[in-house]
């Protein structure tokens, strides 16, 4: 079929990878009771004209294309190719990965049930068994009695009332879902102390040590915690308990809502549990990698197997690592606090009805600068680089940003400001969205602690930090990419997912009628995203990729785009940059004094040098005086200005892809 063959005829693949696609990314949540092939057909003729329906036309249209050249990639790579020798590779690589299989500690993926709902019901009990929502012109979140007719989060919420007439809609109220977070989340802190909360309605556990301290199984640990959170709040919680973090996730979805399951702890029952799991039930598989994988005959993890020699050929497409430890069940087991360290933004946005005034678009910007500059200040972050996002009535998303040459204050007024000044040259806009995003970050709170501490501070070893990337030892025929892992090594998602995650919360933010303003915080008040790489240029498609989102939250460098085209989202103005987020900041070498612009490598090759410098004076003192019983080997070796710490652990992973990485403090 033509890529350019994209009609509506119900029988056209295009029609139907275009109608899956306008059901939206939450189609496989738990509490749907009508048939899904009618739902799609209900949201595809409620969509059809909208703006909405033409933005999701094209980029249906570009996916598809993208799999037209990742099949011809993929006949192309495979002539001449031993397939048969190359799965043997693979199935050495799966026998070490096996190796490493490891069932000794106990997670738990919590997850409250329909939570902003939820919330709503406890203050307004008269909306018991009536299908109900919360959002504005987007679904935030649904009642299970609102999920039976297909209504999910994310989806407009004109296309909600087509699929459900009698949907009531409430209006969000944050404040009061922060604070049924925040005691839920007391509760499950009493079983684990370090627990990881990856959102305002979710977190992981380890609760090994909890059930041998109190001669508890599992399943009696998690049945009295789930039981305590409704005793404290009146909420429910469903509950997935595996030996990692990626199968207590997808357990979690299993006994929906209000239940819990525990995966059997042997190899076979986990690799039996994944093999007929829809692929997209994997965390780190959004709806796009799930099209480019049916693509190539992979819709259950079973199919990864069948394909590892295809998979093994196309590495950077699929990311073979990260695709076996899901068809084994092999993920990171390490739960942990978030890091104020790994925060890469901070920003503001604000979704409305679609504003051409310049004077109401100037307005919605300055509540944004407020927005961000009381984040700024209240979390005590400054920064470099500041941009200016906004999406245009077609739903096209842009950034145009600007890089300083000292910190910013914080102030609303300055931050008011430097948005004008990137949003006149585009003037005049019609906009559905604006938001102001700070990067290069500075840690006003660490830098303060580390003035406090003084000089001690750069010897001691820092606490391993997690989602901190690691570069991995590619084949040498390949160049070295960084790629997502997790504390202890493990892949945690497809490549570009992260890209796909942003898109969708783009998507999240299209709002169709209603006013809703939004804050990038740490997790505990929005989810956190897994990190991801990619070796695709922003401003560039590539011959497998489709072009990177604006903005992401990520640390790593870019390659300039070699495109002649460049979207919507990716043009810029003289005068403006596209956004790089580095991971140098501003250090303080404790021999010398200077502040010195690197990363955490740079100035430990600087404290080596200051070192030796102090050394070699130490030796010429040393050589005036009589030997005191020094080493027969002579000077002794110089200590480094930071210890190194190895990550997770200790044995290296397989096959070159984890070597042990030594990390060192960042201090600002």
């Amino acid at each position: 079929m033509s890529s350019n063959d994209h009609g509506l005829h119900p029988t056209t693949q295009a029609t139907d990878s275009l109608v899956r696609r306008l059901a939206g990314p939450s189609t496989n949540k738990a509490g749907l009771a009508k048939d899904q092939t009618e739902i799609n057909r209900i949201i595809a003729e409620a969509s059809k004209g909208s703006k909405f329906y033409e933005n999701e036309k094209r980029k249906d249209k570009d996916l598809t294309e993208r799999i037209e050249r990742i099949i011809k990639y993929r006949d192309e790579v495979i002539k001449g190719v031993d397939l048969h020798q190359v799965e043997q590779g693979v199935d050495k690589l799966i026998a070490q990965l096996e190796a490493q299989r490891d069932l000794s500690q106990v997670i738990v993926h919590v997850d409250m049930d329909a939570f902003f709902a939820s919330v709503e019901l406890l203050d307004n009990p008269d909306l018991a068994s009536k299908p109900f929502g919360v959002g504005g012109g987007v679904m935030s979140t649904a009642s299970y009695e609102a999920r039976k007719y297909g209504v999910r989060s994310g989806m407009p919420t004109f296309i909600a009332k087509k699929l459900c007439p009698d949907l009531i809609v409430l209006k969000s109220h944050y404040d009061r879902y922060s604070e049924m977070s925040n005691k839920v989340m007391a509760v499950c802190r009493r079983y684990d102390p370090n627990m990881s909360v990856v959102g305002c309605d979710e977190g992981y556990l380890n609760i090994t040590s909890y059930c041998e301290e109190h001669g508890m199984t599992p399943d009696e640990c998690v049945q009295d915690m789930r039981q305590k959170i409704h005793e404290e709040t009146a909420l429910t919680a469903s509950a997935g308990i595996a030996p990692n973090k990626m199968l207590a996730k997808i357990c979690s979805d299993r006994n929906k809502p209000n239940g819990q399951f525990k995966l059997d702890f042997e190899a076979r029952a986990i690799k039996a549990f994944m093999r007929d799991l829809s692929i997209r039930k994997v965390p780190g598989v959004g709806r796009v990698n799930e099209r480019l994988l049916e693509s190539i005959g992979i819709k259950t993890c079973g199919d990864i197997y069948a394909q590892r020699g295809i998979l093994s050929l196309m590495d950077k497409q699929f990311g073979l690592m990260f695709l076996l430890q899901s068809y084994l069940g092999i993920a990171s087991n390490v739960v942990e606090p978030w890091q104020r360290e790994e925060k890469k933004s901070i920003g503001a946005e604000r979704t409305f009805n679609t504003l051409s005034d310049t004077a109401k678009i100037h307005a919605k910007l300055e509540e944004v600068a407020a927005e961000l500059s009381k984040d700024m200040t209240e979390g005590q972050w400054t920064g470099k680089t500041i941009t200016l996002k906004y999406k245009l009535n077609t739903f096209q998303v842009c950034t145009r940003a600007k890089s300083l040459d000292k910190w910013l204050s914080g102030r609303a007024e300055e931050l008011f400001t430097l948005g004008k000044e990137l949003l006149k040259p585009e003037l005049p806009l019609t906009l559905r969205l604006i938001g102001l995003r700070v990067t290069k970050l500075k840690d006003l709170k660490a830098e303060a602690e580390s003035k406090a501490r003084g000089i001690k501070r750069f010897f001691n070893a820092a606490p391993p930090s997690p989602s901190k990337k690691r570069r991995i030892e590619r084949t040498e025929h390949d160049e070295q990419e960084e790629l997502p892992l997790s504390q202890d090594g493990f892949a945690t998602s497809m490549p570009g997912y992260e890209d796909e995650i942003e898109a969708e919360h783009i998507a999240e933010e299209d709002v169709i009628e209603g006013d809703d303003i939004r804050s990038h915080r740490p997790p505990g008040s929005l989810k956190s995203k897994p990190k991801s790489s990619s070796a695709v240029p922003d401003n560039h498609a590539g011959p497998f990729g489709s072009a990177r989102p604006p903005n992401s939250d990520r640390g790593s460098k870019r390659k300039p785009s070699s495109s002649a085209s460049v979207s919507a989202a990716t043009h810029k103005p003289s005068g403006a940059e596209d956004v790089i987020d580095s991971p140098e900041a501003l250090l303080e070498c404790p021999i010398c004094s200077k502040m010195l612009e690197m990363d955490n490598q740079g100035l430990n090759e600087h404290i080596d040098f200051c070192l030796s410098k102090q050394a070699i004076k130490e030796a010429q003192a040393s050589s005036l005086k009589p030997d005191s019983g020094s080493s027969q080997h002579g000077t002794k070796p110089l200590r480094r200005g930071l210890k190194p710490q190895s990550r997770g652990k200790s044995k290296d992973k397989v096959g070159g892809h984890g070597e042990g990485l030594l990390r060192f403090r960042k201090q600002d």
